[in-house]
């Protein structure tokens, strides 16, 4: 599948042409990470069914699990109301975050209980 201009366009990308996406586990809805696409990655993702990003450090496209083999499966990308953000939900093999956590979201706890 693709999507279309008309669909591409309908998502309000910021100056930078970047739209941020949440992804989410599929088993237990846990949050495991955000980063962000562009027309090209979120093209990529849709395509071969696993995540693809865009990284704003390296100004290049990486594909989720290419280095570590901790992939994500896509199986469904939502918009939110706004149409300026994405939810992924995936089934994954592995390890999220770079530090090896399951979740991004594993770190300090700013408000409420642990």
């Amino acid at each position: 599948m693709k999507l279309s201009d008309a669909q591409l366009d309908a998502l309000n990308w910021n100056e930078h042409g970047l739209i941020p996406a949440i992804v989410q586990s599929s088993s237990d809805a846990r949050v495991l990470m955000m980063a962000w696409v562009n027309r090209e990655s979120l093209q990529l993702t849709i395509a071969t069914g696993e995540t693809v990003f865009f990284s704003r450090s390296r100004q290049e496209l990486w594909r989720k699990g290419a280095t570590s083999g901790n992939t994500q499966t896509v199986e469904r990308i939502e918009v939110d109301c706004d149409s300026d953000a994405l939810l992924i939900t995936v089934s994954e093999a592995g390890a999220a975050c770079h530090t090896g956590s399951r979740s991004c979201f594993d770190a300090a706890l700013l408000v409420g209980e642990a």
